[in-house]
Formats: structure tokens, sequence, C-alpha cells
């Protein structure tokens, strides 16, 4: 029986042991999609205990909290961070084959140097002990950074923000992380929901004038992408639920769309997908005409749970897994920019596992024989960031692509404490890869495979995103 989290946690077979602790594990680490704060960063935080680092803002803990009955005061509500923590540590023990107990326990050990299991008889101590470290000068937030050798990372940026804190940390020569904005217009493109016009309008008093047709938000919009990259952008993310695409709109059409519903008129689900597949098709150029990366977030269903909606807001752990991706749809979004020669980097994150191989065998129709991995098949995202999701991922690349193009993982977090999640995918990378050698599925090439893992977990992303890391 192996031991629980040891030095090979989740590496099975010795090529996976040499693969990860001779190659893998030295890497630093690139993370080119998160949700952090950058005037965190920028003003060094320090956080108040491990309730608030850890609990705060995490919808995966609470979905678990909830299902094991657990009060909504001890999960968004207003108990205590110690009642909130100890709430979490009678928790874990039932999370028998969830990722969140391998995160849990990794981020005590990286972080804190606690090999403790965390249950109710541990809590308090834990508790004590992590907040009694997080007083201290190296936790603070760039210290938690630094310990994970992260080098270079973007948040996630609406276009009406100043990114102010972003450009106070590039001119801050005392901070060596680069920290970078990413462009996400999901609520220029979702127009039948309810924010849509007083976005429109903040927008308006952002750029300085009236934004009174489609051209008119178009016209901002490129406005705030050139501020993005005076601020360092190369990367835009938009989140889709459900693509929606169709090649049978004109200007004149989506114009009367856009009219419509600045003028708060109901609009039918055709006129809908119609305005969509405009702003789409003009961010998708937008971004080629940048050389930024396009990245698609395609399958969530949202906000199931309307009156815990209406209770606790968004993104508070009510949202699953949808079923409505039409691939068909994203190969024609994908044609229309690639016949213009105007279809940038792409990456496509596909939240339902059923739709694996369609979404590697459509990007393979768009390579472009200049770019290596121009389209690329991105990590197993949200409820796929787990060890089934990201063997599942990566064997479908391998099957129908090119897995040593991947350009690795990335946390798509909250928190400042999640960064061992890079370690938890390169261990099962190298434990795949191990499996293929081991099986004589692939030479036993040390060397090779060494330079391939090196370039899944940092070089391939710094190529792609054009990184400029010393």
């Amino acid at each position: 029986m192996k031991k629980f989290l040891d030095q090979d946690f989740l590496l099975h077979n010795e090529t996976a042991k040499t693969l990860y602790h001779t190659y893998a594990a030295k890497m630093p680490i690139i993370d080119f999609h998160n949700h952090l704060s950058a005037q965190d960063i920028y003003e060094n935080t320090q956080f108040n205990d491990i309730a608030e680092v850890w609990l705060g803002g995490d919808h995966y803990k609470w979905r678990a909290m909830r299902t094991l009955g657990v009060a909504e005061e001890k999960v968004t509500g207003d108990a205590s961070a110690k009642e909130k923590f100890a709430a979490w540590a009678q928790s874990i023990p039932y999370l028998i084959g969830n990722p969140l107990y391998h995160w849990t326990h990794l981020e005590l050990q990286r972080y804190f140097g606690i090999d403790t299991l965390l249950n109710e008889q541990s809590a308090m101590e834990i508790f004590t002990q992590c907040n009694a470290m997080l007083k201290q000068e190296t936790f603070r937030v760039r210290g938690l950074l630094d310990m994970q050798k992260v080098q270079a990372m973007c948040t996630t940026d609406d276009p009406i923000d100043d990114l102010k804190f972003h450009q106070l940390i590039a001119e801050d020569s005392s901070i060596e992380l680069q920290v970078l904005p990413s462009f996400r217009p999901d609520k220029a493109v979702n127009i039948e929901l309810s924010w849509f016009n007083a976005w429109v309008d903040q927008l308006a008093d952002v750029v300085g004038y009236q934004i009174e047709q489609l051209t008119d938000l178009f016209k901002a919009l490129e406005s705030r992408m050139d501020f993005f990259v005076s601020c360092g952008c190369t990367v835009a993310d938009n989140g889709i639920d459900v693509f929606v695409y169709t090649t049978d709109v004109t200007q004149t059409e989506a114009e009367t769309i856009f009219l419509k519903g600045r003028a708060k008129i109901a609009l039918t689900p055709e006129e809908i997908e119609k305005y969509k597949a405009y702003v789409l098709l003009f961010l998708g150029r937008a971004y080629a005409k940048r050389n930024w990366v396009m990245q698609l977030h395609i399958g969530a269903l949202r906000n199931n749970n309307t009156r815990r909606l209406h209770e606790i807001g968004p993104d508070t752990g009510y949202d699953a897994i949808h079923n409505a991706f039409d691939i068909a749809k994203l190969g024609q979004f994908l044609n229309d920019l690639d016949a213009a020669d105007q279809l940038p980097k792409t990456i496509i994150y596909d939240l339902n596992p059923a739709d694996n191989h369609k979404v590697v065998t459509l990007m393979q129709c768009f390579q472009d024989g200049v770019t290596p991995g121009k389209l690329q098949f991105g990590s197993g995202w949200w409820f796929m960031d787990q060890k089934d999701g990201m063997i599942d991922q990566m064997r479908s690349l391998a099957a129908n692509g090119v897995l040593s193009q991947f350009i690795g993982m990335l946390t798509d977090s909250r928190s400042f404490l999640s960064f061992p999640r890079h370690e938890y995918f390169r261990r099962i990378l190298c434990n795949l890869l191990g499996e293929y050698v081991e099986l004589g599925e692939y030479p036993h090439d040390l060397e090779f495979l060494g330079q391939v893992v090196q370039n899944i977990c940092y070089y391939n992303a710094k190529a792609y995103f054009g990184f400029d890391i010393k």
C-alpha cells in the first residue's frame, strides 16, 4: 500500500517518477488564465486568517459543504472564520476521490509544511498554525506566488476596467512577476441579460462618447482593446455557455437588433443568435489584428438554482455541465475567420468530456502549418480539472491531435493558494506518458520525453503567448 501524498504521489511507474522529479518538478509556472486580483498583488495583501484565503470565493468547497449538510451561514454566511474553517475541516474526510481532498493537503504541505491530515480533530491546531504563518512577511500574496515559482499570469478583466494595478505592477521594478490583463467582453455579447444596457452605458462613460449604434459599440471595444495592449495584454477570454452562431446575418440586421436591445424591446432567440454571431465574428477579427490569443470557454449551464441565485448571487456554486454544444456552429465560426485569414491563435475549453474528440478533430482542420499548435485544446476546465478530466483531455488530444504541442495547465482560480494544481497536473501528465512507455506504446527515450514534459509545463505556453520572461 502506498503512503498518502508521498513524493511519488500519482506517479505509478518508474518512468513517471523520473519524468516528474528530473524534468517537471523544477519548472516555473505560467498561469495564463485565472480570476486573481492585480490589486492584491500590487498591495502585497496580507490575509487575516486561513479561512479568508482558503474559503472565500471557493465555490468548489462550498458545493461539497452543502452536500454534507453544512448550513449556509458557515459556507457563505456570517459565521466566524474559525467556525467556517471548522466546518470545512469536518467535511474534508468525506471527500474520497474528490480533487478537493488532494488539493487541500497539497496546499497545506506546499505552503505551510503541514503533513497532518485535516479533520475535525486537527482543525484548530492547523487553523492556529496557518494563521501564525500568515502573519509573516513571506506569506503575503507575492511570497505565496514566489513559493510556487510563478513567473507570469493573466488575470480576467472587463473592458471597462481601468487596469490601474496592472500598470502600477509594471512600473514597480521590485516586482519581477509579470501580471498581464485578459480582455473579457462577455457583457458586450450577452444582449439578452438584464445588465447589458447598464454595462454599455458604463462603457460609454469610459470611452467618453455615447454608444447609440452598433458601430459605436465596436469602436469603443476596439479602443479598449488598444488600451489593454498598452498594458501588455496578449489574450482575450470569451465565456460562451452555449455556442450560437449563424452566417445568416447582415450588418443592418445586427444594428437593428442592437437598437432593440438598447430600447429594452424583447428579442427572439433567432435575433439573439444573430447578434451574438455578428459580435463574436467582429471580436475574432479584432483579436487577430492585434495578434492576440482567443480563448473560448464553452459549455457551462449557469445559475440553475434561481432561489439561491436571488439569495446569494452568481458564481456561488450553482452551475453545472451543459450538453448543448453544436460543434458544427463552432466549425463555421472558425471557418469564417480562417477564410479571410483572420483566425487568431485559439484555445478551446470544453466543459463536457463527451465532446472532447469532437473539439480536437475540429481543431486539426484549422492548424496552419506555420504556428505550432495554433489551435489548442484547453486543459481540463472547471468541473474537469480533476484527475479523470485531465487524463480524458490529454488522451483525446494525444489520440486525435499532438499532445507534445499542448500549452498545459492553468488554475482558473480565485485563490492565491491554488498554484499546487500545476503540480497536480504535472504529476498526472508524467504518469500518463510513463504509462505509454511502460506498456511498450512509446520508446523509453527519457531525454526526449523530458523535453516534451518541460515544454508542456512551461516552454510551449511561453512561446505561444509571446511572454518576454528572462
